[in-house]
């Protein structure tokens, strides 16, 4: 487990839930695309910077979600909210349900799917990175 968990969020996260996710973890290196440059990038731009930099990206984007893709044990963790309504409330809440009920070391390299009712974690049996 690294001393710091790093987080990326995608273009489509608020930029306040950065600074609300700086103030609930404090441990964690908490980065938004718009503050790293990557701000109208592409999907696998935003994926290839994440691995770069040791990153879980938080995003509400379905295609992170493709295995065919971004297959488990290939990155450091991809969280894919699949909440609605997909305002700032909404998704404090649904992190709010992730610091609960998912460790951080439980989120490196898997895929974690929250939707309004569950929690789903897919671990990689194996990680290429490591």
């Amino acid at each position: 487990m690294p001393d710091s968990v790093k987080v990326l969020l995608d273009q489509n996260i608020p930029i306040v839930v950065a600074d609300w996710l700086r103030q609930k973890r404090p441990v964690w290196t908490v980065y938004h695309v718009s503050e790293v440059g990557l701000h109208g990038k592409s999907d696998r731009d935003i994926y290839q910077w994440g691995i770069a930099q040791k990153a879980i990206i938080i995003t509400f984007d379905e295609d992170f979600a493709d295995q065919r893709s971004f297959p488990v044990g290939s990155h450091y963790g991809i969280v894919r909210l699949r909440i609605w309504p997909t305002t700032i409330e909404e998704t404090k809440v649904a992190l709010g349900r992730l610091f609960e009920e998912v460790s951080d070391s439980e989120l490196l390299g898997a895929l974690v799917i929250i939707d309004q009712s569950r929690i789903r974690v897919r671990k990689a049996t194996r990680t290429d990175l490591d």
